[in-house]
């Protein structure tokens, strides 16, 4: 990390009284730097072994290779930040940090360091600069934040997990096509608790000290179309894909915020090249492996189809737009968990033809409680989303939201105080 903080202090510096070719010298550096530290400790065995594999299936003997690289944790997500630092100087977005310890401090804040959201320089350096006056809203809404993150993490993402890893145990010739819808709905249950879990604690622990991070998640198994997923879930990193690779291989304007996501990306059939890219980038970033080569994939497909089924959409009548969007969109979404969860793509492969086999719809092979607690997550998130969204207003109006939080919030830090246990890290630390 050391290094790359340091070589794109100096390019940033160097850039506003260069020429434009020696900027994007100087970007290309940067690049470089950050990209060749990313390849090295996450992508160096996963392609060496590939090569290796090629070289063998085309009548090479070359022995299998031995590396043993620690990757470093938050690797992906401080890289990512570093890059759109120097991107964003170079674009002239930004001015260059002159300070390097406020430059270090955007980089190595800790809340979010090791797993998101990914900060971009305009969004937080200049809450750096000055240190912000104490405020007792900032300590009440940090601790609500920490508390509910806690409980998504250790009361239901922890609960979840077990379940999940006995599904997936299940050997294919065992499995029914309902039980690998039901261990994608719960997967995606389980990482989407988690990981916006981890989001809540970053959020919560940042505006303890009086920083504001933007939002990560909002609701995203409600969403409409496969880009209004995107726009819902991981906001901070598919923005980011989309204003710093998307919008760039496709030719289009780009945009200063982690706002949109994906979704405010532009499409047209001379970009479906630049989607599916992005998208198989965007997959390998979760992981060395293939089947995140393949998550990447699907949802480029995915979204690709959203698009050209759009007119006929917009013909339709909005409440009826919303009601299929959401029942299409479900299970299109927590399907692509499967190549995510999957240890293989032939397991992969086979669990998606259980699903379009209608012969193994015949039986279930996991316990009655699994199915059902599927069930009510689901109707839980629903819930949620309403009382959210259409009853603590009416609190708000009439005065009685102190109460109602202090209830909710009471029973969940009772619930984390029961469950919490500490053995289950949080899944996106390996990215």
């Amino acid at each position: 990390m050391l290094v790359s903080v340091v070589v794109d202090y100096v390019v940033a510096l160097r850039m506003p009284n260069s020429s434009e070719n020696r900027k994007k010298k100087l970007l290309l550096i940067s690049l470089f730097v950050n990209l060749g530290l990313l390849f090295y400790f996450k992508y160096l065995i996963f392609f060496a072994e590939n090569t290796i594999a090629l070289s063998n299936i085309l009548g090479a003997d070359i022995d299998p290779l031995f590396l043993k690289i620690i990757l470093p944790l938050g690797i992906s997500f401080y890289t990512f930040q570093t890059i759109s630092y120097t991107v964003d100087v170079y674009r002239g977005l930004i001015k260059p940090e002159r300070d390097f310890m406020l430059y270090a401090c955007y980089v190595t804040f800790f809340p979010q360091l090791v797993a998101g959201p990914v900060l971009r320089a305009v969004e937080v350096i200049h809450q750096f600069a000055k240190r912000p006056p104490f405020m007792w809203s900032d300590i009440a809404l940090g601790l609500r934040r920490i508390i509910y993150g806690l409980f998504l993490k250790v009361v239901l993402a922890d609960n979840i997990a077990p379940l999940v890893d006995i599904g997936f145990a299940i050997p294919i010739e065992s499995m029914s096509a309902l039980d690998v819808w039901t261990l994608a709905f719960l997967f995606g249950f389980q990482i989407y608790f988690d990981f916006s879990a981890y989001s809540h604690i970053a959020l919560g622990s940042a505006r303890l000290m009086g920083i504001c991070f933007p939002e990560n998640f909002n609701f995203p198994y409600l969403a409409t179309s496969a880009k209004d997923f995107w726009r819902r879930w991981h906001i901070s990193l598919s923005s980011w894909i989309r204003d710093y690779l998307y919008l760039p291989l496709a030719g289009i304007k780009v945009h200063d915020r982690s706002v949109g996501g994906l979704a405010n990306a532009t499409l047209n059939t001379s970009k479906n090249k630049a989607l599916f890219a992005t998208w198989a980038i965007m997959g390998l970033w979760h992981g060395a492996n293939w089947t995140f080569v393949l998550w990447g994939i699907y949802h480029a497909v995915v979204i690709l189809l959203y698009r050209l089924l759009a007119p006929l959409v917009r013909s339709l009548n909005r409440n009826i737009k919303v009601i299929c969007g959401i029942t299409l969109t479900l299970p299109i979404m927590m399907m692509s968990w499967i190549p995510f969860r999957a240890e293989s793509l032939d397991l992969t492969f086979a669990m998606w033809g259980k699903v379009i086999d209608p012969f193994s719809y015949t039986h279930l092979g996991m316990r009655e409680n699994v199915y059902l607690i599927t069930a009510i997550i689901l109707i839980a998130i629903g819930a949620t989303y309403y009382i959210k969204n259409k009853l603590a207003p009416i609190f708000y109006r009439g005065g009685l939201i102190v109460f109602f939080e202090s209830i909710v919030f009471s029973v969940m830090f009772s619930m984390v105080i029961v469950f919490l246990r500490p053995i289950n890290q949080f899944i996106y630390f390996q990215f």
